[in-house]
């Protein structure tokens, strides 16, 4: 995962990667440390086009996760193509995220055409 720090590296990454998967997360937040692994092996696995950044919001993050409203953690946010795709809060699955990535990531990177 990419660590971010700043708004700027955000709004840059928003714009450079067509895919992305955001967890907002914390050094002192259990749920957040065991979630975040397993998100990188995963995502890495099924979609490998979907760029990875972290934001530690009790640490160096902590304004940019208050310019996005986070307020609980963790958070898991799927952009594409710079726009909100979809978002959980403090209880989900990986399954979830997963479900979720499939075919939006589909119809951007496997040319897929419905039936």
């Amino acid at each position: 995962m990419i660590p971010v720090t700043s708004q700027g590296q955000f709004d840059k990454a928003l714009i450079e990667h067509p895919a992305l998967l955001v967890l907002f997360g914390g050094e002192r937040c259990g749920v957040c440390q065991v979630v975040k692994p397993q998100l990188e092996r995963a995502i890495a696995d099924r979609f490998p086009e979907v760029a990875l950044l972290y934001l530690d919001c009790q640490n160096e993050a902590e304004s940019i996760c208050a310019q996005q409203r986070i307020f609980s953690l963790p958070v898991v946010q799927l952009w594409f193509n710079g726009q909100k795709f979809d978002e959980w809060v403090r209880t989900f699955s990986i399954g979830q995220v997963l479900t979720a990535i499939e075919r939006p990531y589909r119809m951007i990177f496997c040319n897929y055409s419905a039936k």
